[in-house]
């Protein structure tokens, strides 16, 4: 029902869910923090700028047409895309026995990776992770090592660790540590995540945390962590990675569908499934553009000739008792071509010929033999576009149809220039709509010890005569005036 492409339509216009989002939504369409959006008679949605690129030509042929669920109307079974959206945004899915998880990537390095591929098609995972380094998360954060990266592009599965990007601030009056949070892990929900926090410290298994808070605004998100005095703030934040969704695990399985056969798919396939689907696209529009200009061709061709041969034309028309009569008469004869025929002889006899024209019409034999369909034109013709500029007007178009299908034969006939053309697009996309990345990849990877959990602190080791070892912080022993007891360092339990 409506409810499941409310759902879709909805996570298509958060901007923590999508990298580029699909849909300019207008009204509450959720937050981070789990908050559910509004009914949708409360909201309103057009399709964004970038998701224009992902049905850019649909109206010219270029994919294939099915039937819906229902069967009452079709529906393009793939998109013409000017983007790799699989890689852009991603994708997530369960089906029977199988399930994908894409992550999103930046459009830039996306395109630069398919650029390069274009240059060198039997490029490896590793020189194309220079164009492409790594997933590019919509929420940002810190990916903690390449290692995983690299393993997903190789294979088509792996696993990365996302970091929240979070910095220790110091009061300088107080000497006191907080740890700042501003960016979470992608799919992490920031109220949650709050409330596992506060639930570790009143067990007791989260320790060193004083206060915690949301600071979050129409600026952006902070979350505040306040370390007790005396505590260590890189402990207790490598604490808060090591025991809440701080610090997650993104398991990629690149599964995606390839001529209708699931795949487990390496980047490079990915790639080169996209740029295989752009040069089917870009043919099947150069097919259907030249289509309609040798259609648009052929009626101004017959357009010409009828001003070439006004006179006999006008005369004919007002002898004849019909305009059944009068059409008859149009395609009796044959006509002088005029300019057409120089135009002909330099652009090809046939290069604005429709398929489906018979082959004893058109130029033969010095002769012009008019068309049905040019006909029809000649006498649907209104008398203003007589005048000499009206002429004019025919006679330019038709010489600037005749270099466009020039052109469209060129890119048929040439494998180099058809990848210039996808080359050329891939370039305006990029200008459009290329940024910078979000996600900072950590190419070393920090692994946490338990070293890392406890606070580095002085101690006291004694050492008995009987082969006892005690271990005490150095600040149990205080000094302490007359009178007093001091600590019993070779007690044991």
């Amino acid at each position: 029902g409506d409810t499941a492409v409310y759902d879709a339509v909805v996570r298509m216009a958060q901007p923590f869910s999508l990298r580029y989002m699909l849909v300019d939504g207008q009204g509450n369409f959720g937050s981070v923090d789990g908050d559910a959006p509004a009914a949708m008679r409360y909201t309103e949605v057009r399709m964004a700028r970038v998701a224009h690129e992902l049905m850019a030509d649909l109206d010219k042929e270029t994919v294939d047409f099915g039937p819906n669920y229902d069967g009452s109307e079709s529906e393009p079974l793939v998109f013409p895309t000017r983007i790799p959206n699989l890689l852009v945004n991603g994708s997530s899915g369960i089906a029977v026995g199988m399930a994908t998880n894409i992550p999103p990537h930046n459009i830039r390095e996306v395109i630069n990776a398919c650029l390069a591929m274009i240059e060198k098609p039997d490029m490896d995972v590793d020189e194309l992770m220079e164009y492409l380094p790594g997933p590019d998360f919509p929420t940002a954060g810190i990916i903690n090592g390449a290692r995983g990266i690299r393993e997903a592009y190789t294979t088509g599965k792996g696993r990365i660790h996302v970091r929240a990007r979070a910095e220790i601030e110091v009061d300088p009056k107080t000497g006191r540590e907080t740890i700042a949070v501003h960016e979470l892990p992608y799919q992490v929900n920031k109220a949650r995540l709050l409330e596992k926090i506060a639930e570790l410290v009143k067990d007791k298994k989260l320790e060193g945390i004083s206060e915690l808070r949301d600071e979050s605004d129409k600026d952006g998100m902070r979350m505040v962590v306040e370390v007790k005095r005396g505590e260590s703030g890189e402990v207790v934040l490598n604490n808060l990675y090591k025991q809440t969704q701080m610090q997650t695990v993104f398991g990629i399985n690149m599964v995606a569908l390839v001529d209708g056969q699931p795949r487990l798919l390496k980047l490079n396939e990915v790639i080169e499934a996209f740029l295989r689907h752009r040069r089917e696209v870009v043919t099947r529009r150069t097919i259907f553009e030249l289509r309609k200009a040798r259609e648009r061709a052929h009626i101004l061709e017959g357009l010409a000739v009828a001003l070439s041969n006004i006179d006999e034309i006008i005369e004919l028309i007002k002898r004849a008792a019909s305009p059944q009569e009068a059409r008859e008469g149009l395609l009796a004869r044959g006509w002088s071509p005029g300019i057409v025929s120089e135009m002909l002889a330099r652009a090809g006899a046939d290069a604005c010929r429709p398929d489906w024209l018979a082959a004893e019409l058109g130029l033969r034999d010095g002769r012009y033999w008019l068309s049905e369909v040019q006909a029809k034109a000649i006498l649907d013709l209104q008398l203003h576009r007589l005048t000499g500029l009206e002429k004019d007007k025919i006679i330019g178009e038709y010489r600037d149809l005749l270099l466009k299908i020039e052109d469209l034969l060129d890119i048929l006939g040439s494998p180099e220039r058809l990848m210039q053309v996808i080359r050329d697009e891939l370039l305006e996309t990029r200008e459009a709509f290329g940024d910078e990345r979000r996600t900072e990849i950590n190419v070393v990877g920090e692994d946490l010890n338990m070293e890392d959990l406890i606070a580095d602190e002085e101690v006291v080791v004694t050492l008995s005569h009987a082969g006892y070892a005690k271990a005490q912080q150095l600040d149990t022993y205080r000094a302490q005036r007359r009178g007093g007891r001091g600590k019993t360092a070779t007690s044991t339990k």
